[in-house]
């Protein structure tokens, strides 16, 4: 059974998943304590909420980005102010309603509690590429893919 701080941890991801479907680059980093690590699908590091706000506005403004669909897989409460959030992301192009496979992701998210809120401490979003083994890749896809 989830604790109330691994479900408002839980609420937290969604909400910042929300401001990336959006395109909401401020509500995005608000959701970051202010010295924050938020690592990208291509290995960039943004290492504070002001630094996350000011590239995400001008990756928003640029790129087309595609629309986020999720499930969490799990939620491990470290302590009384930290939890742990693990998950798995798909997107779908604008336009679209279908996953691409090579967009796949693993999110990892650590999330703190400061002055009664929760926020992001850390941000990790990594390809699933599953090397090797493309099963994985189509199952993952087709699991995201009955969210969408």
């Amino acid at each position: 059974m989830q604790s109330s701080h691994e479900h408002a941890v839980c609420e937290l991801y969604q909400s910042l998943l929300g401001s990336w479907n959006r395109r909401d680059a401020n509500s995005f980093a608000a959701l970051f304590m202010q010295d924050g690590i938020c690592v990208g699908f291509d290995g960039t590091e943004y290492c504070d909420a002001k630094e996350i706000a000011s590239e995400l506005a001008k990756i928003f403004r640029d790129h087309p980005v595609a629309t986020y669909v999720w499930k969490i897989r799990d939620t491990k409460q470290v302590d009384e102010r930290t939890v742990i959030l693990r998950a798995v992301a798909g997107m779908t192009p604008p336009g679209s309603h279908s996953i691409k496979p090579e967009r796949n992701v693993i999110h990892l998210l650590v999330a703190r509690e400061h002055e009664g809120h929760w926020r992001i401490a850390s941000y990790q979003n990594t390809p699933a590429r599953y090397d090797g083994r493309p099963e994985a890749v189509e199952a993952l896809t087709a699991e995201l893919q009955a969210l969408v």
